[in-house]
């Protein structure tokens, strides 16, 4: 099964009317969104009593850009963004002094979702991927056996060996604790039609993952391009609704 995942939804005007666009297109399968921005609202209203795939794409590093009127979340997230924004190794390394912090964040994100779409999240995945920061991990902060999305895999040379060796290590904790697809890809290029054929392959016999960013206009054009449709039309579409199969926490 492949589920194409479109990120950031709500996370202003663009962004949702970009991804609805993909979505009504059938470009897309699955959204993540994020709440407290400054679309999140219209967002969430626009998708109310439909049947699209919504998961949270939680935010621990972009300032909120809706209406919070919880100081204390605002002063926890700044807290969580600027932590894991002070160099490109934070995210890997545990910070007890901010265990609290990162969970009050996390769960404060799960609750407005269900106010705005009325459901718990489909799944769950990570502004920037930080929702596989050490924090998060060592702390079991995300429930066990919810679905969320593992490491980006790399193709032999488009990583180092330590890179790709710490994404091994992260994912084989992740599938024993969490329901998370096979493989997890970005499509960065998006002009890669060999790559995306391959990735299209291998969905018929794995769970695939593979994401993207409509707001960005390149990848905006390219989900609504005859090329990509082309590719997709063969492929076997899901969304994390219809996980079934998916490897499980045991």
């Amino acid at each position: 099964m492949l589920i194409i995942t479109a990120d950031d939804f709500g996370s202003n005007r663009v962004a949702t009317n970009n991804i609805l666009a993909c979505y009504k297109n059938r470009s897309i399968t699955s959204v993540g969104a994020m709440v407290f921005m400054e679309d999140s609202e219209r967002a969430a209203e626009s998708v109310l009593g439909t049947e699209m795939d919504v998961g949270l794409h939680v935010n621990f590093t972009q300032r909120f850009s809706g209406c919070v009127s919880n100081h204390r979340l605002e002063e926890f997230q700044r807290k969580t963004s600027a932590y894991l924004l002070g160099n490109k190794y934070r995210p890997i390394i545990y910070n007890p002094i901010l265990r609290n912090q990162f969970d009050y964040v996390y769960k404060s994100q799960c609750e407005e979702f269900e106010l705005l779409y009325n459901q718990s999240p489909s799944h769950i995945n990570g502004h920037h991927h930080m929702h596989l920061c050490a924090n998060i991990l060592f702390d079991s902060i995300i429930p066990y056996r919810t679905k969320v999305r593992r490491n980006v895999y790399f193709f032999p040379g488009e990583a180092n060996g330590i890179n790709r060796t710490y994404r091994r290590i992260i994912d084989a904790w992740l599938i024993r604790h969490y329901t998370c697809t096979d493989f997890f890809f970005s499509m960065i290029p998006v002009n890669q039609p060999q790559r995306l054929r391959f990735i299209v392959q291998m969905a018929k016999s794995s769970n695939i993952e593979l994401m993207f960013h409509p707001e960005i206009l390149d990848e905006y054009n390219y989900l609504l391009g005859e090329e990509y449709l082309s590719i997709i039309a063969d492929a076997p579409l899901g969304n994390f609704t219809e996980t079934a199969g998916i490897a499980q926490g045991r």
